[in-house]
């Protein structure tokens, strides 16, 4: 009986376009649109909006939204998500092979992430606001750590997790992990999407660009381009760049959290995965630790706390996602027989 997560070869023959070549014009794609909410931006610098009101609150959105403004945020969403979904149902149920070409739910996922990419910024200088309007910042920051750590699951056996070394998942949580993450990660991305409206601050024309990276990599699934790992290790990498260039920009004085903490992550767990040299491993380490010589001589070294928050609060919630998945997987079969019965 052949397992549940190894793909089986199809008849319908993949499309002749590489999904190498697939990924980089969608590198330029991204590029291009992300360009163009840049050349946009000073059009929607005349939107009035309420005063910043704190950490929870959300400044990029109408001071008085109307039924239509939520809708036009709301109703595209919806079917960017479900549309998504919808194609990863059909290709799990083919089960196809990784192959170096297109599969046709490739290409039409990559339309779909393309048409509404384009459609946010045409929407939000028609409505302005995004999802932000109805739901809290907390969502959308939540999702995509959720996302990272779901990674750092699911690549566990390929890479380890401390210093190449696994964690002790099981094998189930982790196939599971593997088999469905591609709902959860559709849903984080293109809800992190539609949560900004697409203005061209900085920190949003970072985050654009990273987002439509993402979904990108969503669409070759069951490709050989959506399993390398110098591009996946590059979607990583770029949550280092993100996050602490958006923190400098902040100006609040706490990006080195997020450059160490996300630096941090990439030497005990994300480096291991590029089949690098050992001597390569500790030349990087070297140099992460001379980085945190260098500025916390300077910041003081009762701050050196800073550089342990985010890799301590990912790997417990790598222990913590994993327990309940595991509780979950257990109470199904639990209840497996009982319906069966039934």
């Amino acid at each position: 009986m052949q397992h549940p997560l190894q793909p089986r070869a199809r008849s319908q023959a993949p499309s002749p376009l590489s999904s190498i070549a697939a990924l980089w014009w969608g590198v330029a794609f991204s590029t291009l649109v992300t360009g163009l909410i840049w050349l946009l931006g000073e059009r929607l610098e005349r939107v009035p909006l309420l005063p910043d009101q704190g950490a929870a609150w959300y400044y990029w959105q109408l001071p008085d939204p109307t039924l239509l403004t939520r809708l036009s945020a709301w109703v595209p969403y919806l079917l960017h998500n479900l549309a998504i979904w919808y194609l990863i149902y059909l290709a799990q149920k083919q089960r196809p092979a990784y192959t170096a070409g297109l599969h046709p739910f490739n290409v039409w996922a990559l339309a779909i992430n393309g048409l509404f990419g384009v459609l946010h910024v045409l929407q939000t200088h028609l409505f302005y606001d995004g999802l932000a309007q109805d739901v809290s910042i907390f969502s959308s920051q939540g999702s995509v750590i959720v996302l990272l750590v779901l990674v750092l699951i699911m690549e566990n056996r390929r890479r380890g997790m401390f210093w190449g070394k696994p964690a002790p998942l099981s094998r189930q949580v982790v196939d599971f992990v593997r088999r469905y993450h591609g709902y959860f990660f559709a849903w984080a991305v293109i809800y992190t999407f539609w949560f900004h409206p697409a203005v061209a601050t900085a920190g949003h024309l970072l985050g654009f660009f990273y987002t439509y990276l993402l979904m990108l990599q969503g669409s070759l699934f069951f490709t050989r381009a959506h399993l390398n790992r110098y591009w996946t290790f590059s979607l990583e990498f770029l949550v280092l760049l993100h996050g602490t260039i958006v923190a400098v920009l902040q100006g609040n004085g706490i990006w080195p959290m997020f450059a160490f903490g996300f630096a941090g992550i990439l030497v005990i767990t994300q480096m291991h995965g590029l089949g690098l040299k050992n001597w390569a491993k500790w030349a990087i380490l070297a140099l992460y630790c001379a980085g945190v010589t260098y500025v916390y001589s300077d910041r003081g070294w009762a701050k050196v706390n800073e550089v342990l928050r985010i890799p301590i609060i990912d790997y417990v919630l790598v222990f913590l996602l994993a327990g309940l998945i595991s509780l979950g997987l257990w109470i199904a079969r639990r209840l497996r027989p009982t319906r069966a019965a039934g």
